[in-house]
């Protein structure tokens, strides 16, 4: 185990053991999930992450147990448990309930943000499109995409929205990276950004929210024709264009 690791499992003795080490593998997992090193269908093989993180198999079933309430995982009976790859019509429904909430989310961020925040949406339109013009890097891509969505949603100031946006935009992780890795998706994806952030400049709570509705069933229309592909092809798999 290198260093890096056995630092990430250091335990504070004051805390609680149980809750601490459950609490670090429950996050070990997602970022392995988020990062792509686990890929949707992927599963996910007890006894080599119970030897991988150095846990017990009672703390690595409780993590699965989140992990799956959380939509991230997929557990059948007899089979154990898979990194959840969304079908078509699961897919759609989640874009669906995305578009609404983050439409709503923009709304509020007119209503309450400050001009200084909405010059922090700029600038982080700005940057990501500085890293689209220098790489094709999914995960650096969407990590530079997210640096706009949290602005946002602290300029929203709603902890119930942040909460359900978060949990609906990691269900989706796989399919953004899909979406994303279409041709000439990013460029369009930073003309969108760039139009919502103009619309919220001018404080048009409806044109931005109407924008981003656009925005994310773009993002839809991209990652469902890619999943129909796959779908339809002879010995299809789910895995994703991860791009470097």
């Amino acid at each position: 185990m290198s260093a890096q690791t056995s630092n990430l499992w250091r335990i504070d003795p004051v805390a609680s053991i149980d809750t601490s080490v459950r609490r670090q593998t429950i996050d070990a997992l997602r970022q392995y999930i988020l990062n792509f090193q686990l890929k949707p269908g992927q599963r996910l093989v007890e006894r080599e992450f119970i030897e991988r993180l150095g846990v017990s198999r009672t703390t690595f079933r409780e993590a699965i147990r989140e992990l799956a309430a959380e939509g991230l995982l997929t557990v059948v009976a007899q089979k154990g448990a898979r990194v959840s790859a969304p079908s078509l019509e699961e897919a759609a429904d989640l874009y669906e309930v995305r578009s609404a909430l983050e439409s709503i989310v923009v709304t509020r961020f007119v209503e309450r943000a400050t001009d200084a925040e909405i010059r922090s949406l700029r600038t982080a339109v700005k940057n990501f499109k500085r890293v689209a013009n220098r790489t094709t890097d999914i995960l650096e891509l969407l990590r530079a995409k997210e640096i706009f969505y949290d602005v946002l949603v602290r300029g929203a100031r709603s902890n119930a929205l942040q909460q359900l946006l978060d949990g609906i935009k990691a269900r989706v992780h796989a399919l953004r990276a899909t979406s994303l890795s279409h041709p000439g998706r990013v460029s369009q994806t930073v003309a969108e950004l760039g139009a919502i952030v103009e619309a919220i400049t001018l404080r048009d709570a409806e044109k931005a929210s109407r924008l981003c509705a656009e925005h994310v069933r773009n993002a839809c229309k991209t990652a469902l024709a890619s999943l129909r592909e796959a779908e339809e092809a002879p010995n299809h798999g789910r895995a994703v264009p991860v791009r470097r």
